[in-house]
C-alpha cells in the first residue's frame, strides 16, 4: 500500500505584536489544512509574534503572552493535522527562537535555532542563546521531519546533524527579508543542504512588510537530487497543499504548482508598494500625502503611493516659489491627474517673504547662499507637516538614496516625513523603476494602466529648483557617475583606490566620499524606507556620526 503525507505549507504574513492576529490566521491555516486532509501545517519562522521584533522579544510579559497563547492555539488545534509554528520559548533564563509542533493539544517537539544570524538586518545574537543542534520528530505514520530554523540552513552543521539522526524530510521555516537577487541565492544554499544529505527539504518563508523590510515569500519543496517540486510566488499569500510519496528510495514531493517570478525591477517596484501599504495597514494610517514638485522622484513616490493605497487615498501637494517653473507646475498637475488623486496648491511666497523679513536685521549685510534655498525646503515641510496634523494623513518623504547617500536633501524640509518608499532606490535606478510603471500594470497595483509618470518629467534634467535655473549637476556629478561611486562605496564597501582603478576621477571620488561621511548626521534622522538592497542605509549600513577617518588610498 502506497503511504503518502499531506504538508500543508502557509506562507503568510504576520504582524510584530499583533499576537492574538498571528494565532487568528494560523488557526485559519490549520483549517484549511484540515479541510485538505493535511498530516501537518507549516508556518514560517517567529510566526506567533510576528518578525522581527528587535529588543520587544525582551520583555518578559511579551513572552509570556505569546506562550498563553500558544497553549490555547495548541489547544483549538487539537482534532485535526499537527501545527507547527515559531515563536519565543523561555527555558530559565534563556529564551530562544522556537520551532513547535502542536498535536492533540499539546506541544508535542520543539526546536531551538542553533545558529544566530548576527549580520546586516539581524542582531539574534543581542536577543537569543543558540541552542544545541535538535534531532527530528516523528507523526504517527509518517516521515522523521527535521526543523533547521532559517539560518541553521544556511551552513551544513545542523542539516546534516538531523538527517544523521534519522529526519527523512528537511522543513525549513524562514523569516528571510527582500535583497535583490536573494531568492538566486536562497535557491543554490537549499540545494546545496539537498544534495549533501539526499532528502527532500521545504522552504517555507512568510510575507509582507515590517518597518523597513519586506518578507518577500517565494517559498519552495525540492526533491532529492535538487529537483523543484513546488514554487510558491513572491510577496503574495498562499496557502498550498504537497503530498509526499514514500518510495524505496525515501519520501519524494509530488509536483504541484510552480509560480514564475518576475525579474528584479519588477519586484524591486513591488517591494515598494507592499512595503507602503503594510507600513500603512500596520500602524493603522489609512491616508497619505506628499509634496509633488514636478520631478521625477516625487511622481514616483506618488505613482506608488496609489498603487499602495488607491488614489482616494493619496493627497498631492504643489509648493511652488518664484523659482518654480511652469513645466514643473504643469508636468506635477498632469501626474496627479494620471494617477486620478487630489491635487491642491499652496504658495510658499507669503510664508518665504515672513521668514526673510523675521531675519533681516540678522543676515543683514550678508549675500544670500544656500541658506535661503533650505528655507524654502523648510517651509514646504513645515506646510507639509501642518497639513499631516490636521487631516491625520502620513506625510511621505521622497529622496532617492543618492540624495540620501549625500545628503543633497534638507533636513527638517523635504526629508521631514514618517515614511520614504525610495529610500533604497538609486537615482538612476528610478528613472527605469518610471519607465518600467508606464509601461506594465499588474493585478495588484491599486492605481490606473498606463502611463502614470508623464514623459516630460522622466526626460527634464533634474532640479531641486531653489534658485534659478537650478540643476541637480550643478552640486552633484551626474548620476551616472555619482551612482557607480556610491555603488561601490556603500554597497561594496570599496576603497578610493578601487573606485579610481574602475575608471573614476580620484578628486571626484573624494569628494562623493567625504559628503557620504557628514551626511551621516542626516541618514540618523531620516524617515523608514523599504530595503531593496543588501546595504541599506540603517540596519544593513551602521556607521558613526562622528568620524574624522578618510579612504587616502
Amino acid at each position: 500500500m502506497t503511504q503518502l503525507f499531506r504538508l500543508t505549507m502557509a506562507q503568510l504574513n504576520p504582524t510584530v505584536g499583533d499576537i492574538a492576529g498571528n494565532a487568528a490566521q494560523a488557526r485559519t491555516a490549520w483549517l484549511a489544512g484540515k479541510d485538505a486532509g493535511a498530516d501537518l501545517v507549516v508556518l514560517p519562522e517567529m510566526f506567533l509574534v510576528g518578525y522581527q521584533t528587535q529588543d520587544l522579544i525582551m520583555k518578559p510579559a511579551f513572552v509570556a503572552d505569546a506562550m498563553a497563547h500558544l497553549t490555547e492555539l495548541a489547544k483549538d488545534c487539537a482534532d485535526g493535522p499537527a501545527l507547527s509554528i515559531g515563536g519565543p520559548a523561555m527555558e530559565g533564563d534563556r529564551l530562544y527562537n522556537a520551532y513547535f509542533t502542536l498535536r492533540d493539544g499539546q506541544i508535542v517537539a520543539r526546536a531551538r535555532k542553533h545558529f544566530l544570524p548576527n549580520f546586516n538586518v539581524f542582531d539574534e545574537v543581542r536577543l537569543f542563546k543558540s541552542a544545541d543542534i535538535a534531532g527530528p520528530f516523528a507523526l504517527p505514520d509518517g516521515p522523521r521531519i527535521g526543523h533547521p530554523i532559517c539560518e541553521d540552513a544556511w551552513y551544513p552543521d545542523v542539516c546534516e546533524a538531523m538527517v544523521e539522526s534519522g529526519a527523512e524530510i528537511l522543513v525549513v521555516p524562514n523569516g528571510s527579508p527582500y535583497f535583490r537577487d536573494k531568492f538566486n541565492i536562497r535557491m543554490q544554499t537549499m540545494l546545496n543542504r539537498v544534495i549533501e544529505n539526499d532528502v527532500p527539504l521545504v522552504y517555507l518563508n512568510m510575507v509582507g512588510g515590517q518597518d523597513d523590510q519586506l518578507f518577500d515569500g517565494g517559498s519552495f519543496v525540492l526533491n532529492r537530487g535538487g529537483k523543484l517540486a513546488v514554487q510558491l510566488p513572491v510577496m503574495d499569500a498562499a496557502i498550498t497543499h504537497v503530498d509526499f510519496e514514500r518510495t524505496d528510495d525515501g519520501w519524494v514531493a509530488k509536483e504541484g504548482e510552480k509560480a514564475s517570478l518576475p525579474d528584479t525591477l519588477e519586484q524591486d517596484y513591488r517591494v515598494m508598494v507592499e512595503a507602503l501599504r503594510d507600513y500603512m495597514r500596520k500602524t493603522g494610517f489609512k491616508k497619505v500625502l506628499l509634496g509633488l514638485s514636478g520631478g521625477i522622484d516625487s511622481a514616483i513616490v506618488a505613482a506608488i503611493a496609489v498603487d499602495a493605497l488607491g488614489a482616494d487615498n493619496v493627497r498631492c501637494v504643489m509648493l511652488p516659489s518664484e523659482y518654480t517653473s511652469q513645466g514643473s507646475l504643469d508636468d506635477a498637475a498632469a501626474a496627479a491627474n494620471a494617477l486620478g488623486c487630489t491635487y491642491d496648491t499652496i504658495n510658499i511666497a507669503g510664508p518665504r517673504a515672513a521668514v526673510t523679513e523675521a531675519l533681516a536685521p540678522l543676515f543683514a549685510g550678508l549675500a544670500p547662499d544656500l541658506t535661503e534655498e533650505n528655507i524654502q525646503s523648510r517651509i514646504r515641510g513645515l506646510l507639509l507637516m501642518a497639513q499631516s496634523n490636521k487631516f491625520g494623513e502620513m506625510l511621505l518623504t521622497t529622496g532617492n538614496k543618492s540624495e540620501v547617500a549625500v545628503g543633497y536633501a534638507t533636513i527638517y524640509g523635504d526629508m521631514a516625513g514618517g515614511y520614504n518608499p525610495i529610500k533604497d532606490m538609486y537615482k538612476t535606478r528610478v528613472f527605469a523603476a518610471c519607465r518600467w510603471r508606464n509601461a506594465n500594470h499588474r493585478d495588484w497595483m491599486c492605481g490606473p494602466a498606463g502611463t502614470v509618470i508623464p514623459e516630460a518629467i522622466i526626460d527634464k534634467p533634474p532640479s531641486a529648483e531653489l534658485r534659478p535655473d537650478q540643476k541637480d549637476e550643478d552640486s552633484l556629478p551626474p548620476y551616472d557617475v555619482l551612482d557607480g561611486i556610491l555603488a561601490m562605496l556603500v554597497d561594496q564597501e570599496a576603497s578610493v583606490a578601487d573606485c579610481v582603478a574602475a575608471g573614476y576621477a580620484r578628486e571626484t571620488v573624494k569628494r562623493v566620499e567625504h559628503l557620504i561621511y557628514i551626511s551621516e548626521y542626516k541618514r540618523f534622522q531620516s524617515a523608514p524606507g523599504p530595503r531593496l538592497s543588501a546595504r541599506a542605509f540603517w540596519l544593513d549600513r551602521r556607521y558613526p556620526i562622528v568620524n574624522r577617518w578618510r579612504d587616502d588610498s
